[in-house]
């Protein structure tokens, strides 16, 4: 588990080193939604998925874990949900066009290749490793887990922060009126 870099000092013509003990290929995974709604607070809904070092384990989320946690988006919310999603691989498989034609509470809208300044969870990203995760030289996959998830929780109870993530898109919830 090799720590995020962040701003460190040292003294003039000294490199600091941050010793880590070793690798692990124990993985830890996160999804997350920025959920709006006008009028109301903005949510953030996240799932982590740990990994285990098994040889020929999946090392990500499945389309599976990403239609649950849809599904879990649908039932907390109460409503239609609207994904914006980027161009991962996962998000266009075929069982997930599937899953969307068939539901009709459930559309996809898909960002452009190459254009993560147009989705609000990179910003819930910037937040985590600038924040609890910077600097942090894990000692072990649940010291990882535990930054993660208190990390993603402080988040959470913000959700200025999380509107503030789409405000740096540049978006909003409000379609334009035509001229």
């Amino acid at each position: 588990m090799t720590p995020p870099r962040a701003r460190t000092w040292g003294r003039r013509g000294c490199t600091p080193v941050v010793r880590v003990r070793g690798r692990s290929r124990r993985r830890i995974s996160v999804a997350a939604l920025c959920c709006y709604k006008p009028g109301e607070k903005g949510r953030m809904i996240y799932r982590p998925r740990f990994h285990h070092p098994l040889k020929g384990a999946r090392k990500s989320f499945a389309w599976t874990d990403y239609r649950d946690l849809a599904v879990r988006a649908h039932i907390q919310l109460g409503g239609p949900i609207v994904l914006v999603w980027d161009n991962l691989n996962t998000h266009l498989t075929a069982g997930m066009k599937r899953y969307t034609a068939e539901h009709d509470w459930l559309t996809v809208f898909q960002l452009p290749s190459y254009a993560p300044d147009l989705n609000p969870v990179e910003g819930l990203w910037s937040l985590l490793r600038r924040g609890p995760m910077a600097n942090t030289a894990f000692t072990d996959a649940d010291h990882l887990a535990h930054t993660l998830r208190r990390g993603l929780r402080h988040i959470q109870l913000r959700s200025t922060l999380i509107e503030g993530c789409l405000t740096g898109t540049g978006l909003s919830l409000t379609s334009p009126t035509p001229p």
